[in-house]
């Protein structure tokens, strides 16, 4: 398919690339221009990240926090929406290159593709970690973490279960916050197996502090509120590795974890080196005071890609995006008139986090620093509202309704995986019985010693495929006696087939490298 050849006379051609806040903000504002749009995306739908975490943490589904892009035409018929990734771009023949092989021809061009996690080179963090980024990026979050719950649930709690957060901005805060919540709250009720006081929800920062674009006052208030609720603070720390069973940090200090979860630091795609515009600091396209990039009159870049040199570079939040967004909108139609238009104006309405249930922080530029109760309640209404769609935003309050304001335990869970009976290492057992044999709940668990597996508990995306048996693979799964292998499953590989929440408590580690956060 080939957009690039427009016949003569037709309207100007505005591709905007990227279906975030400053991109739909940008189509939106272009409604009633005599333009033609193309939305352009590699997800069909758009993605409300400030409430990815609920997702994370099992509060919200994720189609209560995305949006079918393809809906913009409902009241927007001179936009069009193409799914595709971009590759390259010729600025001097106006066109972009996709993934499908699409070439697509622009009159003026608006590039708002967001940004990606930046590991800052520790080593392993790639590998390792677990970003909250995408929607598929909580999801995995999720399931990764009640599937590690199942699995101390059957084989006993024989080891301290720890999460690590990196990072203590806004994500981090509110993640950890949560995790401690959903500890502290539910896990008496539906995980009566586990010892919460075994669970441990940390939070590394480089910083003296959490929250650094707060006010002090605000800061701290967040930090008591977080120990408030049993995080285990570690700031003034760095992150030197990540490993597969937790972190090397400080002075080669070792966090046995089993989910590490990168909530610092954000770079550019590593595909925007191919699309022909000046980079700065963080990978992200530099952009004038029209938020123009430099050196192309028709081309913008709005958002978390764009940076401006000096004092003019904006936080990465949403209403830089949104107020870029609108702006660029203008801006082309007042070109189109042949009008001049004034340099770009950030109106920074304050910021604000959560800390959990009735306790937040709020920073409103022109107005009072809140904190508590009050600055809760802000918080939920200004991210309800900000929500896409009626149906988002009734399902997310009822939602988050349900879990902040009644008692239930019903937490928006997935699929996990088939969990394994693991042998005993030498030592007494958990509760008596000889060296090497399976306590007895987990006997009764397995439906005595010549139980069956229920057809019904195997993972349906791993049906038919064998269970080792003795002598083959994981030598830590023991297969029941009477337990045929045919018709049962493994564990899926993505999961720790071991304990994959913590390590041994009474076992220290310390790792020798190097590295930062």
């Amino acid at each position: 398919m080939s957009l690039a050849n427009r016949q003569p006379g037709t309207r100007p051609h505005v591709v905007v690339v990227g279906g975030g806040f400053g991109g739909l903000s940008a189509v939106r504002n272009l409604r009633k221009a005599d333009v033609d749009v193309t939305l352009i995306d590699r997800h069909t739908y758009n993605t409300f990240q400030p409430l990815l975490y609920q997702v994370a943490t099992a509060s919200l589904n994720p189609g209560d926090i995305t949006w079918f892009l393809r809906a913009v035409r409902s009241d927007q018929d001179n936009v069009r929406y193409l799914k595709g990734t971009v590759l390259s771009m010729d600025h001097d023949a106006r066109t972009i290159r996709l993934d499908g092989g699409q070439l697509v021809s622009y009159d003026y061009l608006v590039i708002a593709a967001g940004v990606t996690t930046n590991y800052f080179g520790v080593k392993g963090a790639e590998e390792n970690s677990m970003p909250l980024y995408k929607r598929s990026q909580a999801l995995a979050v999720r399931d990764k973490f009640f599937a590690n719950l199942e699995d101390a649930a059957v084989n006993g709690q024989d080891r301290d279960l720890r999460i690590v957060v990196v990072g203590g901005g806004a994500t981090g805060v509110e993640t950890a916050g949560a995790f401690a919540e959903l500890r502290n709250k539910d896990m008496a009720t539906t995980y009566p197996e586990l010892d919460r006081k075994r669970t441990h929800i940390t939070l590394v920062e480089q910083a003296p502090f959490v929250l650094a674009p707060f006010a002090p006052k605000l800061r701290d208030y967040a930090k008591k509120s977080l120990e408030k609720r049993d995080v285990d603070l570690r700031l003034n720390t760095g992150v030197k590795e990540v490993r597969p069973d937790g972190v090397v940090v400080g002075d080669d200090e070792f966090l046995p974890a089993g989910i590490v979860i990168w909530a610092t630091g954000v770079t550019a795609h590593p595909v925007v080196k191919d699309w022909g515009v000046p980079q700065g600091r963080g990978g992200r396209i530099m952009v004038d005071d029209h938020l123009r990039v430099q050196g192309f009159p028709r081309v913008f870049a709005v958002g978390d890609i764009g940076v401006e040199d000096g004092d003019r570079a904006l936080p990465q939040l949403a209403q830089p995006a949104l107020q870029g967004g609108k702006y660029v909108a203008k801006l082309i139609k007042s070109e189109l008139k042949g009008q001049d238009h004034k340099p770009f104006k950030y109106g920074d309405k304050g910021t604000m986090a959560t800390i959990g249930r009735s306790s937040a922080v709020a920073d409103i530029a022109h107005g009072p620093r809140l904190t508590g109760f009050l600055a809760w309640m802000i918080w939920m209404a200004i991210h309800i509202l900000t929500l896409l769609g009626n149906r988002n935003r009734l399902n997310t309050l009822i939602n988050l309704t349900v879990k902040y304001l009644t008692p239930s335990t019903n937490a928006i869970v997935g699929e996990t995986p088939p969990v394994a009976l693991r042998r005993r290492e030498p030592g007494p057992a958990l509760t008596g019985g000889e060296a090497g044999e399976l306590d007895e709940p987990a006997r009764e668990r397995d439906g005595g010693e010549r139980g069956a597996v229920a057809a019904d508990d195997a993972h349906p995306d791993h049906a038919g495929e064998p269970t080792p048996e003795a002598g083959e693979g994981d030598q830590d799964v023991r297969v029941p006696d009477g337990v045929h292998p045919e018709g049962t499953t493994e564990p899926d590989p993505q999961f720790d087939p071991q304990l994959d929440l913590g390590a041994d408590s009474d076992e220290s580690r310390t790792g020798a490298s190097t590295g930062h956060s």
